[in-house]
């Protein structure tokens, strides 16, 4: 019997904002635009029907859970069997590489995550329509292949781009499309900064393994790019994400109280000057899991302005 304590090491919990946060924002902007009209020839009419579904909001989140905890699961063993986790590896404990889990369990058990997330989907499609199987397709294959299969482009500097692509638009998007089967202006539009900050929490993961990656063969974009630019990218992706935020509520192209979220830049400058004065484990550790929290705090008060207006 594997421990509990083990699977939970796979499952990387400081990394599972990533899910929660974009399903958070896509919810806040479907009780943002209040109520939709039920058609009716003969009164007495209905009510409005308001626009936010709490069933698709907490299955959309189970399935998007399942999705990343999915993603870990298998990085985990795809990154083992490629020798990418070894000794030199700065972080923390792999569960595979260290021997607390089989391949073969873990490989199970991404299975297991990504039959939940399937459940999850047919619920949300039966509600919002067959795209949502769609989705949830693509994303199962591009989990698998992000380090898994004959040529995994998580090891090709691709990695940052399928991160902002489905843990950034696709799941912001979507988590707005489950309640009312509709995709306004401002799901996509604050998909941007929430995909940024998403995409800046495995740029700093990247930045603490360069070395390692690289000696195992590994290519990320960080890789490619060497620790000086993808330091700046981090900041572009940081510091680009609060600027969009802000001109997007101040145009009137978002709800106006999303600048609410410009509060959380507070929190951006120390996480900064960690990542770019050391190539330590600890402090860029620390650093990582700052990241992830800054990009839930956006979320949260993304989500909490969005559903004001």
């Amino acid at each position: 019997m594997i421990p509990a304590r083990a699977w939970m090491l796979a499952a990387r919990p400081a990394t599972l904002w990533a899910a929660v946060v974009p399903v958070v924002v896509g919810g806040g902007i479907a009780w943002g635009n209040g109520r939709k009209p039920i058609a009716c020839l003969t009164p007495p009419c209905p009510e409005a029907a308001r626009i936010f579904r709490w069933d698709a909001f907490v299955v959309t989140l189970i399935a998007a859970l399942a999705i990343q905890v999915a993603a870990n699961f298998s990085n985990d063993a795809s990154d083992a069997a490629r020798g990418a986790d070894d000794e030199r590896r700065i972080g923390p404990t792999r569960a595979v590489a260290s021997g607390l889990i089989p391949a073969r369990r873990m490989w199970a058990g991404v299975w297991v995550m990504f039959l939940i997330a399937a459940a999850g989907g047919v619920y949300l499609a039966v509600i919002a329509g067959p795209i949502i199987i769609v989705i949830g397709v693509v994303a199962i294959l591009a989990t698998l292949g992000y380090v898994g299969g004959p040529r995994p482009y998580g090891y090709m500097g691709l990695g940052e781009l399928f991160v902002f692509v489905f843990f950034g638009v696709v799941a912001t998007v979507g988590s707005r499309y489950v309640h009312d089967s509709t995709a306004p202006a401002a799901a996509w539009l604050l998909s941007i900064p929430v995909g940024f900050l998403v995409t800046a929490i495995l740029v700093a993961n990247n930045i603490r393994d360069i070395d390692t990656d690289a000696a195992s063969g590994k290519r990320t974009l960080a890789v490619m790019l060497g620790r000086a630019r993808t330091v700046r990218l981090f900041d572009g992706l940081v510091y680009g994400a609060f600027l969009l935020i802000g001109v997007l509520a101040a145009a009137g192209w978002t709800p106006r109280w999303t600048a609410l979220a410009l509060a959380g830049v507070v929190g951006a400058p120390s996480i900064s000057r960690t990542i770019r004065s050391t190539a330590e484990g600890p402090p860029l550790i620390r650093a990582l899991k700052g990241t992830a929290r800054l990009h839930l705090v956006v979320g949260a008060l993304l989500a909490l302005g969005a559903g004001i207006a």
